[in-house]
């Protein structure tokens, strides 16, 4: 019975991720915690706080808004979503992808953007500079190879809190899989 009311609070997100209403925000924000204990972490989190690292309502309203307005359609697989629930506490994990339609002529005009920007970098090396720029060119490049149409898959983990007769999200999880070195490295 609980594990059918954490599936409906995880198909109600994904539906709102299908509308993308942003008229509806508020409404979609009832389906997690009212309180500052409310954590969201994106895929380009790296530090609390900071980029998709989301705390409180504020915080992951905003992630929420911006992945509605500039990410890809989001599909999570909620019938296949593996969910646990002890007492009033549920933890999940699910598979799923988010596709975007990327034209070749938008990919090298946000590379040219990305350059330019990079060039006038001041905190950065000339070094460190090509370095970024040859990086994501190379990737560019390679993703063109694979056609317009790009399909990222993701891994979604969550913990939901049952009070008052509903569930709602306490923290989430968006992450990309890794088969390469990371993205970030510190030295």
């Amino acid at each position: 019975m609980k594990i059918d009311q954490v599936r409906i609070l995880l198909q109600k997100f994904q539906d709102g991720y299908d509308q993308r209403d942003l008229t509806k925000l508020d409404e979609f924000m009832a389906l997690f915690a009212p309180d500052d204990e409310l954590e969201v972490i994106g895929t380009n989190a790296v530090a609390p706080g900071k980029d998709e690292w989301c705390r409180g309502q504020q915080a992951t309203r905003e992630l929420v808004a911006g992945d509605w307005e500039h990410w890809g359609q989001v599909t999570i697989d909620v019938e296949g979503a593996h969910i646990c629930v002890k007492g009033d506490v549920a933890w999940l994990a699910a598979t799923g992808t988010v596709t975007d339609t990327i034209p070749v002529e938008d990919c090298y005009a946000g590379y040219i953007d990305f350059v330019e920007g990079t060039l006038e970098e001041e905190a950065l090396t000339k070094q460190a500079k090509m370095l970024e720029m040859v990086r994501l060119g190379t990737d560019i490049l390679l993703g063109i190879q694979e056609g317009e149409t790009y399909v990222w898959p993701f891994r979604f983990t969550a913990v939901a809190v049952g009070s008052d007769g509903r569930w709602r999200f306490h923290q989430m999880q968006f992450s990309f899989p890794t088969t390469r070195a990371p993205d970030v490295r510190y030295v």
